[in-house]
């Protein structure tokens, strides 16, 4: 646990906990956010094939677990750790040019 927190810059046992269950929490709250979406669009298993409505799923839950990382953070005191986590993350997706300063 002291490589994990040296890792990621936290100095307490609390901290490390709190972005644990944010991780765990963050990944069921995207997706019971996505359910009615889905049903809202009128995505579903049975009006669409499972191999088109599952990958459609996936890309609507990406950008609600994005979204809703940082905010949960912020709720168990961690939102600078989200928030530089979405940075780097994103930006090794090729889209870090959402944070980049213009000047």
């Amino acid at each position: 646990m002291e490589k994990l927190k040296q890792r990621w810059g936290v100095d307490n046992n609390w901290s490390l906990a709190a972005i644990f269950i944010v991780f765990a929490m963050n990944g069921s709250f995207a997706a019971w956010v996505a359910k009615p979406i889905t049903g809202l669009l009128g995505l579903s298993p049975e009006t669409m094939s499972p191999w088109l409505y599952y990958p459609l799923r996936i890309l609507l839950i990406f950008p609600i677990y994005q979204t809703t990382l940082p905010l949960l953070g912020w709720l168990f005191g961690q939102f600078n750790f989200f928030w530089d986590f979405e940075k780097k993350f994103l930006s090794r997706l090729g889209l870090g040019f959402l944070f980049k300063k213009h000047n």
